[in-house]
């Protein structure tokens, strides 16, 4: 089956214990999440949970599915990279003395339009946002020049590439559907 890597994006109230419930999902299905990021969104009081995992599109279907059935959750969408813009951010701590030696090294930072963030003494501390490929490749390459102390990245942050967002326009006409309810009240 041919597997794809999927960008779930899902809306919810800032409750505990409901990442739990979502990283269940995909436990229960033994799918592995290669990428999680969870922060707050736009929307006050709303949590963004940026998922990333390879599988097949019925599968995933059925994973949005299960999730949009937690009761904190607000919406659930996946998507293909091509209908999301992304970025991940990674930090290399390099050793200062061996970063300084290579002159190799100061070309790769320009190369991959990095940034020197610290420098000491001992070491000194890369940036580098952007694509997951461009982050791995850097990484690579300043291993092999030996310089690399500590290398850690986030996970995927992403936004539609579509002019809404599914979650407003779901939220609107909530409260849209909730303010007609009550005028038929009174």
């Amino acid at each position: 089956m041919d597997k794809t890597l999927y960008t779930i994006i899902v809306h919810s109230e800032n409750i505990a214990g409901l990442l739990n419930q979502v990283t269940a999902v995909f436990t229960r299905r033994q799918i592995n999440i290669e990428s999680l990021n969870v922060s707050a969104s736009s929307i006050k009081g709303v949590h963004k949970y940026t998922i990333t995992s390879w599988t097949d599109k019925d599968t995933i279907e059925k994973v949005v599915k299960q999730i949009e059935k937690k009761i904190d959750v607000i919406q659930a969408h996946y998507f293909t990279d091509d209908e999301i813009y992304f970025h991940e951010i990674a930090l290399y701590k390099v050793s200062t003395p061996a970063f300084q030696e290579n002159t190799e090294a100061s070309k790769l930072i320009r190369r991959y339009n990095a940034r020197i963030v610290e420098v000491n003494p001992v070491f000194s501390i890369v940036e580098k946002n952007g694509m997951s490929e461009d982050i791995t490749s850097l990484y690579d390459e300043l291993r092999a020049l030996n310089c690399v102390l500590q290398f850690v990245r986030s996970g995927r942050v992403a936004i539609t590439t579509s002019c809404f967002e599914r979650v407003n326009e779901f939220l609107d006409g909530q409260e849209a559907k909730y303010n007609k309810s009550k005028k038929g009240q009174e």
